[in-house]
């Protein structure tokens, strides 16, 4: 083996395997259990040591679930205003997921409610495997947060900031050197006298600096220029090659479209597009209903199968059924300013 090389023998967290691993020094690396198939990384020292050693370390992964996040119709009412209506989806381990809506369509509230800082009225929810009902403080420890609105204290440096974070969550700065080379912060200056964009790279560097599971992000490329935003995507999909799960919440389509695997968006639905042989004035008076280009399109979210049953009285020429894009279901239901 050359000297540039290490070699670790890793236990796998979920069958207790144990196996060897090489890479370089620093490196950071994806391994995958020969016995079980199960997927994590490790961080290899920096400092070389002698060829013969064998260092025993635990795989960077999450054995105990398949879904980082599981949403099972969750309901967040404040008095009379339901803020977030029995919303349901799954974040698969290890992907860039993207939460989007406008502001105000309950972002926000569904991400505080995961993290427990909001209780639910209904539904259910997992992080980690855990359900936030009854860890939330384990599933704490295990989530990098990066909040709409950051909340500094700015008689402090930078630096003492992300001590002070890392003290709370009883964790080292494994991350910190990295993240510094990539966003350049001036961690030695009070972060008064940072700019907004020096502040949102701040709450970026605190959110992945203690290397969690997951990472989940609300609107955090605001504040941002568009140089930094382009820097702040790669090092996203950086992470992903890591294995890193990130929740990324935003309102603006082209960044979720550019840089998630999935997207999920509060509000839902199907284009049915038809042509019949008959008079179209009728199905023109069902809602959701308009002609484009010869076709008669509907709009539909939980009751196709009502749908279906109504076109199936006229002699149907042609008929497509698809999935909304991201721009159809943007421009359908926020551009007029409605609720989610």
């Amino acid at each position: 083996m050359s000297e540039d090389y290490k070699r670790k023998i890793v236990k796998c967290p979920k069958c207790q395997n144990q196996f060897e691993v090489t890479g370089k020094p620093g490196e950071k690396k994806i391994v995958t259990c020969n016995q079980c198939n199960l997927k994590g990384f490790i961080q290899f020292e920096g400092i070389s040591q002698e060829k013969s050693e064998i260092v025993s370390s635990p795989v960077k992964t999450s054995p105990s679930y398949t879904n980082a996040i599981q949403v099972n119709k969750l309901t967040k009412k404040y008095k009379d205003v339901t803020a977030v209506d029995s919303i349901s989806f799954t974040v698969k381990s290890g992907e860039i997921f993207g939460f989007l809506g406008p502001n105000g369509a309950g972002k926000t509230t569904t991400i505080r409610t995961l993290l427990g800082f909001l209780r639910p009225n209904a539904g259910s929810a997992f992080v980690c495997g855990l359900n936030i009902s009854d860890h939330i403080v384990d599933i704490r420890r295990n989530v990098g947060y990066i909040p709409v609105e950051l909340a500094l204290y700015e008689h402090l440096t930078g630096k003492q900031c992300l001590n002070y974070f890392s003290d709370i969550r009883n964790a080292n700065l494994s991350l910190l050197n990295e993240l510094q080379e990539i966003f350049e912060l001036p961690l030695d200056r009070k972060i008064k006298t940072y700019s907004r964009g020096m502040k949102q790279k701040l709450g970026i560097i605190q959110a992945f600096m203690d290397d969690p599971d997951i990472v989940i992000m609300d609107e955090p490329t605001s504040g941002l220029d568009p140089l930094l935003q382009q820097k702040f995507y790669r090092f996203l999909l950086s992470e992903k090659k890591k294995g890193r799960t990130m929740f990324f919440s935003s309102h603006i389509l082209s960044e979720v479209e550019k840089i998630c695997d999935r997207v999920a968006i509060i509000r839902k639905g199907k284009k049915i597009r038809l042509k019949i042989k008959e008079s179209s004035e009728k199905l023109m008076s069902l809602p959701n209903a308009k002609s484009v280009d010869g076709w008669i399109e509907f709009v539909t979210e939980d009751h196709i199968d009502e749908l279906i049953k109504k076109i199936a009285k006229y002699t149907i020429i042609d008929l497509e059924i698809q999935e909304f894009s991201l721009e159809d279901i943007f421009m359908r239901y926020y551009d007029e300013g409605s609720d989610a």
